[in-house]
């Protein structure tokens, strides 16, 4: 996997709408490939680890195979916090991840707590506790746009989609930062997670501190969806279709799943978002859009396998 990954980045860094030999850059190529390119190329992979290790990780704690960042409202929280920032705060540096933070963590909480009945927390009441905020979420988006001018508000809606294309160094080393930190602490969990899969109440007889796990898994999953929905909008899919995907390869073990699911989710991402980049270059498509038409069609074939 580490290797393939490496592969699809070489492959991603060269290709686009000018094409860059392997060896033998001109200073203009060399500009194109330091500069755009890979900044670009690193941020879709960071994004797309992020995503999908939150996504494996939530399934394993909420028991539930639909839950993922997109569907749960959490990527819907993450990204009125940032549109919040883009309107009210967009000279300060940090309050674009700070605030989608925040609002990816309450989106967390109230659909947890919406989904939590006397009978405890099942499928039907999570999901629809995720559409309900999501939808609510979407409308506050919606009026919030007719602060914005023409040109500004063709920007946000472009990255609303999913769009990398704003990819910056600095940006890059936050959410680098965030997937690494991200993907380890969840990874340190996943003998808890995985004894949590049977029921909670069996995982505490078993020793597991569940809330204590549950804190560090909501909390984690919160900053890992923030950080990437501040740097490329909302990209669906990857948390609820990679994990899928990699727990018929190797498994129910979240030893394997979750560093599994955040390499298989950074490929992903940057073929995605490659894609998006050549299809109809020079203009570009939201990667966004990219992953959902892949993503949506590859979820139904598995729900019909099984």
């Amino acid at each position: 996997m580490l290797f393939l990954l490496v592969v699809v980045l070489i492959a991603a860094a060269l290709l686009g709408s000018e094409r860059l030999p392997v060896w033998g850059l001109s200073e203009q190529q060399r500009a194109i490939l330091f500069e755009i390119r890979l900044p670009r190329v690193f941020l879709g992979a960071c994004v797309g680890a992020s995503l999908a290790a939150a996504g494996a990780a939530l399934q394993a704690l909420l028991r539930n195979p639909l839950a993922e960042p997109y569907l749960l409202g959490v990527s819907n929280g993450a990204a009125l916090g940032t549109m919040l920032a883009f309107v009210f705060f967009e000279q300060l540096v940090f309050a674009r991840p700070l605030m989608s933070f925040a609002g990816a963590a309450i989106a967390t909480i109230v659909v947890y707590q919406m989904a939590r009945g006397r009978a405890g927390m099942n499928v039907e009441r999570l999901v629809l506790s995720g559409v309900i905020v999501t939808t609510f979420l979407s409308s506050i988006i919606v009026l919030l746009t007719s602060l914005l001018d023409a040109a500004r508000l063709r920007g946000f809606t472009f990255w609303l989609l999913g769009d990398l294309s704003q990819a910056t160094v600095q940006g890059l080393y936050f959410t680098f930062a965030a997937a690494v930190a991200g993907t380890i602490l969840l990874t340190s969990q996943a003998r808890a997670l995985n004894l949590m899969m049977i029921g909670e109440r069996d995982a505490f007889d078993f020793g597991v501190e569940v809330g204590r796990v549950r804190l560090i898994v909501f909390g984690t999953a919160s900053v890992l969806v923030g950080t990437s929905v501040a740097a490329s909008g909302s990209v669906g899919y990857v948390g609820l279709i990679v994990p899928h995907l990699v727990r018929l390869a190797v498994g129910s073990d979240n030893r394997l799943v979750v560093p599994f699911s955040a390499i298989a989710g950074a490929i992903f991402v940057v073929l995605a978002d490659t894609f998006a980049r050549t299809a109809i270059a020079p203009r570009e498509l939201p990667v966004g859009a990219i992953t959902a038409l892949i993503g949506a069609p590859l979820f139904i074939y598995l729900l019909r396998k099984n």
